[in-house]
């Protein structure tokens, strides 16, 4: 894609708020867009916010470094929920990020922009970040793939934080092939996609529950034959990673949002006051639990290449959604922040003229997950919903 090209479709569809800003950047490359929360050198590094300093970056990311190094450029930073703590990408400062299957439905977050630009054909490919989902829900609802790396991948130097003990980087592509060079440029750890094999698939044993009915759909179409294993109780997982989640956040926004809480969106002020008013107790049980977890995790995943899930147990949600959203979104994805694992985020088939459903694919190794990935969007191909 020409930066121009790009340029023109982010233009056209301006009305979904895709991008808080553009680059100047010219020349030929691989076009890719960077979430707001990674700093871009001559860009302003804005979180989705309106607290930081309005100065452009100093220098690039590391991350940012790699891929220019690797011949791309920069088509500008996405939009996304404020400071990345949200599920949905609704964002009072820079505009709701809208999803392109459906204006009146959310992107997902929070790197919905990064999704939209993805599923818009504005970039070739995007750079998100993941702390609880928030590359593989807004993948999911707006139908591109989504790779949330191993624990510890990718550099976050000059990232913004959320949870620094959850945080990673990854990237968000048309389809799993794409996604998987996208992650190479982005950490330098070389993925074939050359002769992929059948992974032994799993599901984690009464974990699918209470889905909507186009995700019970198609989850019911690709796990047709798929056997169950037991594995860690999932609301373990969730709360525990939520936990650390909320005190991380709220110990990085704590004196901004005392100083200056009309600045921030009302729901994300509110967690992080709930944040500020977890006991210091229950936070330090959070990581020890944690390191528990991630062992029987492990443990759990032997014998299997990789487990099957769904991303989020809804279709996209209408923008005037409130909170009861979140845990649906969030509900088969904050697990694996939990114990680092890498996961893939790819649409499953649907009925013609339907929202997006996504499926996860959660792995062991960076290499083996996306490869597993690659497999099962090969085989849905040939699926009919």
């Amino acid at each position: 894609m020409e930066l121009r090209e790009a340029r023109r479709r982010i233009e056209e569809r301006a009305e979904l708020h895709a991008f808080i800003s553009i680059s100047s950047e010219e020349g030929a490359g691989t076009v890719v867009a960077v979430k707001d929360l990674v700093d871009v050198a001559g860009m302003v590094t804005t979180a989705g916010g309106v607290i930081l300093p309005n100065q452009p970056a100093k220098r690039d990311a590391p991350v940012v470094q790699r891929i220019r190094s690797e011949g791309c450029l920069i088509a500008g930073k996405t939009n996304l929920h404020e400071f990345a703590f949200g599920v949905t990408s609704t964002n009072p400062h820079y505009g709701n990020v809208l999803n392109p299957h459906d204006p009146g439905r959310v992107a997902g977050g929070s790197s919905g922009g990064s999704a939209v630009a993805v599923a818009a054909a504005m970039c070739d490919w995007a750079v998100g970040s993941d702390t609880g989902g928030s590359i593989r829900i807004p993948a999911s609802l707006c139908g591109v793939v989504g790779f949330k790396p191993a624990l510890g991948t990718i550099d976050l130097t000059g990232v913004v934080p959320l949870s620094w003990s959850l945080d990673t980087l990854g990237p968000m592509a048309p389809d799993v092939e794409r996604a998987a060079r996208a992650f190479s440029i982005m950490s330098g750890e070389a993925v074939s996609t050359e002769h992929v094999a059948r992974p032994r698939l799993a599901v984690p044993a009464g974990w699918v529950t209470d889905l909507d009915a186009p995700t019970e759909r198609a989850w019911r179409l690709v796990s047709e034959g798929v056997p169950e294993i037991d594995f860690v109780d999932r609301a373990r997982l969730f709360s525990t990673g939520l936990t650390i989640l909320l005190v991380e956040a709220a110990t990085f926004h704590r004196r901004w949002a005392g100083e200056f809480p009309e600045k921030y969106g009302s729901d994300v002020l509110a967690h992080i006051q709930r944040g500020l008013g977890v006991l210091a107790v229950d936070f330090e049980e959070a990581l020890r639990e944690r390191s528990r977890l991630v062992e029987a995790s492990a443990r759990a995943m032997e014998g299997v290449d990789a487990l099957l899930l769904p991303a989020t147990a809804i279709v996209a949600p209408p923008v005037d959604s409130g909170n009861e959203v979140r845990e649906p979104l969030s509900r088969f994805t904050r697990p694996f922040n939990t114990t680092g694992q890498p996961v893939v985020a790819l649409p499953a088939p649907v009925r013609r003229g339907g929202l997006p459903v996504g499926m996860q694919v959660v792995g062991r190794t960076n290499a083996d997950t996306l490869r597993a990935a690659l497999w099962c969007e090969r085989e849905w191909r040939n699926l009919t919903p």
